[in-house]
């Protein structure tokens, strides 16, 4: 707990309905708290694989012979689930936040609170960083990480103040940056700008949306008929591709139709969307934007 506490811990995992001898996956380990509460429901038979991405979690594994945890990114689901000889899986388990350790630890960058380097890999061997996003990004690269994965109007101005003030001064601090962007930065919604900002550059250094997509796409490939996917999102962008490739099996456009307007899709969606009770939220603050949605593979 003390490294991320979970978020919709049992209504996430009460979506995967869980078979006590089927094999699951949690793409994103973390803390391990969604894990440890599938372990708990899973028999002697049961089998679970988590992945992560981050070092960090690697500390958290779980010492059980039901388990295994693979430190790489989700978006290799389905060649290291083959690896490890699981071709199909009962439920899939996506926790798409940042823990909070990611934020707490100052050096990692990923916290506006904290004066650190510029950096946000989750994958700290990565070599795209924050710094090479904002330090070595074109002008227009930049305004379409800030306008795409910001949601930022002014996504064109910043990006020109950003190429200005690194023509003669690198930028390599999050203070720097604050500093360069502070007339963007109004006080009245000074937070939430900021987030924008940081949330975009985070989005763009670990290739959020491409990744989200791809485990999006092999999930009805991973899960055996009947099996359960169970995601939670953070914010639109994310919670927009989940809720699509549910609904129609796409990101964007219409799915093709049979003459009588029907159309094929891969998953179906299992109840309505879920969200945070007001008292989870009182405890875990960082949970009050989480939207959980459950599907079945047809």
């Amino acid at each position: 707990m003390e490294y991320h506490n979970p978020v919709l811990l049992t209504e996430a995992v009460d979506g995967l309905n869980i078979n006590p001898d089927g094999v699951y996956v949690d793409v994103t380990f973390g803390g391990g708290g969604h894990s440890r509460e599938i372990l708990k429901r899973l028999g002697p038979k049961g089998k679970l694989f988590a992945f992560d991405q981050d070092k960090d979690a690697l500390l958290n594994t779980i010492d059980d012979s039901r388990f295994t945890l693979i430190n790489e990114n989700f978006r290799y689901l389905k060649r290291f689930l083959r690896f490890y000889g699981a071709k199909e899986a009962d439920g899939i388990l996506a926790d798409f936040g940042v823990s909070s350790h990611q934020f707490d630890v100052a050096e990692r960058g990923f916290s506006t609170r904290f004066e650190a380097d510029l950096d946000m890999r989750m994958n700290q061997d990565s070599k795209l960083s924050a710094f090479h996003v904002i330090n070595k990004y074109d002008e227009e690269q930049i305004k379409d990480v800030f306008f795409h994965y910001g949601e930022l109007r002014q996504a064109p101005a910043m990006a020109r103040v950003i190429v200005e003030e690194r023509s003669t001064n690198e930028i390599k601090s999050s203070e720097h940056l604050k500093e360069v962007l502070k007339k963007f930065v109004k006080h009245k919604n000074e937070n939430k700008v900021l987030a924008q900002i940081y949330q975009a550059i985070r989005i763009e250094v670990n290739q959020e949306i491409e990744a989200l997509k791809e485990l999006l796409l092999q999930t009805p490939e991973v899960l055996k008929k009947g099996g359960r996917l169970s995601c939670i999102s953070y914010h639109s962008l994310e919670d927009r591709l989940v809720k699509r490739f549910i609904r129609n099996g796409l990101f964007e456009g219409e799915p093709e139709r049979d003459v009588y307007g029907n159309f094929e899709v891969p998953l179906k969606k299992v109840g309505g969307l879920i969200v945070p009770s007001k008292a989870e939220v009182k405890g875990n603050s960082r949970a009050r934007s989480a939207k959980l949605r459950v599907a079945e593979k047809i």
